[in-house]
């Protein structure tokens, strides 16, 4: 059987087995007492919950995430490489734990091959510390975050460290970490859902007005980055936290909002005309105020579409909830802060998102703060 003919199983299902079956008992025998976690989280679909069959094409696969102390990795880390490329089994659940290398620039992704040689596997050995700091911005396993970091870390990399699953936490530090970043602090929640109101206040208006002078395709466009804002408005009104686009629909799929919501978003998406989008976005404002009402966090608010000013748009003037929240704020850090919100309510870079170091997105978060008016 070739891994083309394996039964697929989810990502996460795979990495306990190459954990259990491959990677303990090498490192029970070669080095007893040390203190180390085992998981798979970070980033990767199967972190996530979302692979299918389709995610084995490329970086997926038996993977494991090994973290240790930084003396521990300085001390074993390569010993352990070797041994595991020795000693793993050449595959699980007939799924290679062996890796093509990646010698091509432009294909740096990881593809699953059989070999009869040393495996290249996909169990990573991390300063645990080290790990934390690139992606949250700061060593999580010993101090709690601070509102700067919270504001600078990006939801999607938040997922994936408090996604995932933990098989083995002998030092306990990942599990602390992982319970300090689960959900955002109150304060730091209600500043969030202030700006994700206002993001919607800014534009609600701009479907009528496109179509008002002939813009169908660009008032379709403001639907649709409607839409986004109001799924990720539900994320976190459940507090979940919201992947990248890819898995944004399969994310709010799972909320309890989304099968109330998810005709009218569909209709918003689908209306080739104005009275249709706007019928249907009219809805689902509707339908997310009342959710909002629902939390408690501040007095009710009018949840019913109105009449843009004098103009013949209906909308919520979503800026009636952002205001509430914003006033709402106690924490010296967030009160009377520019409604500019988290770095990814600000930017959609997925370079910047992905790819920048904790220290770059926190000097982007505050410097975007600091030259935003308030609305």
């Amino acid at each position: 059987m070739t891994h083309a003919e394996a039964a697929f199983l989810p990502g996460l299902e795979l990495s306990r087995i190459l954990y259990e079956e491959g990677v303990r008992p090498v490192l029970d025998a070669a080095f007893p007492g040390l203190p180390y976690a085992a998981a798979r989280i970070g980033p990767g679909s199967e972190v996530l919950g979302f692979d299918t069959a389709r995610s084995a094409d490329h970086d997926w696969g038996p993977r494991l995430d090994l973290f240790l102390a930084a003396d521990d990795v300085a001390a074993h880390g390569e010993a352990i490489r070797r041994l595991l490329a020795d000693r793993l089994p050449k595959e699980i659940r007939g799924w290679p734990t062996h890796f093509r290398p990646a010698d091509d620039p432009l294909d740096p992704v990881g593809h699953m091959e059989r070999t009869e040689g040393p495996v290249n596997h996909r169990v990573s050995t991390y300063d645990l510390g080290g790990w934390l700091t690139r992606e949250a911005g700061f060593d999580a396993s010993t101090a709690e975050p601070s509102v700067r970091d919270w504001l600078a870390m990006p939801q999607q990399r938040l997922a994936g460290i408090t996604g995932g699953a933990v098989f083995h936490d002998g030092p306990g530090l990942l599990t602390a970490a992982r319970r300090r970043l689960a959900r955002y602090p109150e304060q730091v929640w209600r500043y969030l859902l202030a700006c994700q109101w206002q993001r919607i206040s800014q534009e609600e208006a701009f479907v009528g007005r496109c179509a008002e002078v002939g813009d169908e395709l660009g008032s379709a466009v403001v639907a649709a980055r409607l839409v986004r804002d109001l799924m990720r408005l539900c994320l976190l009104l459940e507090r979940r936290y919201w992947p990248y686009s890819k898995w944004l629909g399969s994310a709010f799929a799972q909320l309890d909002a989304a099968e109330g919501l998810l005709p009218s978003l569909r209709g918003a998406l689908a209306a080739t005309d104005l009275p249709e989008r706007e019928r249907h976005l009219c809805a689902a404002y509707e339908a997310v105020a009342i959710r909002q009402n629902a939390s408690g966090l501040v007095d009710p608010v009018d949840p019913s579409p109105r009449p843009y000013h004098g103009r013949p748009f209906l909308v919520l003037h979503a800026e009636r909830f952002a205001r509430p929240l914003a006033a709402s704020l106690t924490d010296p850090e967030l009160r009377g802060r520019p409604l500019t919100g988290a770095v990814d309510q600000w930017a959609d870079s997925t370079d910047l998102l992905t790819g920048a170091g904790g220290d770059a997105l926190r000097a982007a978060t505050e410097a975007a703060g600091a030259a935003t008016p308030h609305p």
